[in-house]
């Protein structure tokens, strides 16, 4: 991994999806389609930078209902299409790992969402948000996928 963090605290999520990997996979590598879903409700966002290979750079403005802007910063570390994409957020709040895979299902394609912390007090208090955040961003993600507006 990118930083050199003892990610100890793990928060999992996953839904099954009523698409193929390949589809489900294009909701991530396409940026246009990305802005649409990313983050938790009441969120809108704007991609600066999207250099979607190994070793590239992410930056993402995620602004919050009161119009408040956060820049989010990673580096992709692992992509293998249609099967898993690995990433690393370097802040500027909360270092963490992101792993999300993607894995054949009767119902369409199984999404994993794995998201690694160092486990630190604050991280720990932010824990349950987050999980409950990664819903949300599921549900974003379903709503674009079946051709729904995505209301923040």
């Amino acid at each position: 991994m990118t930083d050199d963090v003892n990610r100890s605290l793990i928060i999992d999520n996953e839904r099954i999806f009523a698409t193929d990997r390949t589809t489900l996979f294009e909701a991530f590598s396409d940026p246009a389609m990305l802005e649409q879903w990313w983050g938790p409700h009441g969120f809108t966002n704007r991609i600066e930078t999207f250099d979607f290979r190994n070793g590239g750079k992410w930056v993402i403005v995620m602004t919050s209902s009161s119009d408040t802007d956060f820049e989010n910063h990673w580096t992709f570390e692992d992509i293998r299409p249609h099967e898993r994409i690995s990433a690393f957020h370097h802040g500027p709040m909360h270092a963490f790992g992101l792993e999300v895979g993607y894995h054949d299902d009767e119902a369409g394609t199984r999404l994993t969402w794995r998201m690694s912390f160092e486990d630190t007090p604050e991280n720990r208090e932010i824990e349950k948000f987050l999980a409950v955040a990664n819903e949300q961003n599921f549900d974003r993600l379903e709503a674009v996928l079946s051709g729904r507006i995505v209301k923040s």
